[in-house]
């Protein structure tokens, strides 16, 4: 018999258990069980696999890479257990379903929550979690099945087989600062006007900050010396509002916070721009509340191209 058709789901806690302690005694008691039960068990398993999963070692066990491969495994069965019991409480509960949605930045400040809003207006019994973090921590996430879909910036360097990747818009971004910044009242904005002020920067190797990065090396220049870097749009709202600092910005969030008068777009033209893509697993079940959140992103992304191009004919 195959060494699958053994497992139940207390392996799968014990497994993860192991992977988080490192210590077979100190997961025994964490599992209410016993430390020869516990040995014995990974013992068999290992001999069944024919591959072992754990290096013993003075420390403690440390994951050989075929653990690695199983552990992450585990990982995804216990992410959607969990899931699963929020489905079914949000159910008894007379919901209809819940869906967790990661958002970078760049969308956490406009089309998500655009997206939210017409969900729950179709769906209102429904319980939707609004995680934000940058683009690479949130698919990671995602492909641990912590989240069900992501909103950030596609990136090559994201990609992973178990992710399927659906672009849906392109974003410039700006240089952005507080209303009533010293640069705003300037005839004209040049590099060296812009250099004089502290930067606040996306850290290094987010997408954001790849396009700023691209975009300033296409104008000849390159990052300023005095920085700062925040992966946190709260932190970097609060410090532009307190300070005569400079920001970076995608185009979406830079107008939403103009209108809500929290910043303003310094008039520097940028070529940096980056595909805004809509992140989700491969293998993941897709409840009816999942699959309406995704329509939901995808009509408010069609309606706010709709509304630039009938502008722009009306210009």
């Amino acid at each position: 018999m195959d060494w699958t058709h053994r497992l139940r789901l207390r392996h799968v806690k014990m497994l993860l258990s192991l992977a988080q302690t490192h210590n077979i005694s100190h997961s025994a008691v964490m599992l209410n069980t016993t430390q020869p039960g516990l040995s014995k068990w990974l013992k068999d398993l290992e001999e069944d696999i024919g591959l072992p999963l754990f290096e013993r070692h003075a420390r403690g066990l440390v994951p050989t890479p075929y653990g690695e491969v199983l552990i992450a495994h585990a990982q995804r069965i216990d992410a959607q257990l969990d899931r699963a019991s929020g489905d079914m409480e949000a159910l008894r509960e007379g919901g209809s379903g819940r869906v967790v949605i990661g958002a970078s930045g760049v969308a956490a400040s406009d089309t998500v929550p655009l997206a939210i809003m017409r969900m729950l207006d179709r769906m209102p019994r429904a319980r939707v979690s609004l995680v934000e973090g940058t683009t690479d921590r949130l698919t990671a996430q995602l492909a641990q099945g912590d989240l069900d879909v992501v909103l950030g910036r596609a990136d090559p360097e994201f990609s992973d087989p178990a992710l399927d990747m659906e672009a849906l818009f392109f974003d410039p971004i700006h240089l952005v600062v507080r209303p009533r910044h010293p640069l705003l009242r300037a005839d004209a904005v040049g590099w060296d006007d812009l250099h004089a002020y502290r930067w606040i920067l996306w850290p290094k190797g987010t997408p954001v900050r790849n396009a700023l990065d691209n975009a300033l090396a296409e104008a000849g220049q390159g990052i300023p010396r005095d920085t700062m870097e925040t992966n946190s749009v709260t932190a970097n709202l609060t410090l532009l509002n307190n300070s005569d600092m400079i920001g970076v910005a995608s185009h979406r969030a830079a107008l939403r916070l103009t209108q809500m008068n929290v910043i303003r777009i310094l008039p520097v033209r940028l070529s940096g721009f980056g595909a805004v893509a809509m992140y989700r697993s491969k293998d993941a079940f897709m409840s009816r509340a999942v699959l309406l959140a995704m329509d939901c992103l995808r009509e408010v992304v069609a309606e706010y191209g709709a509304d630039r191009t009938a502008g722009r004919a009306a210009g």
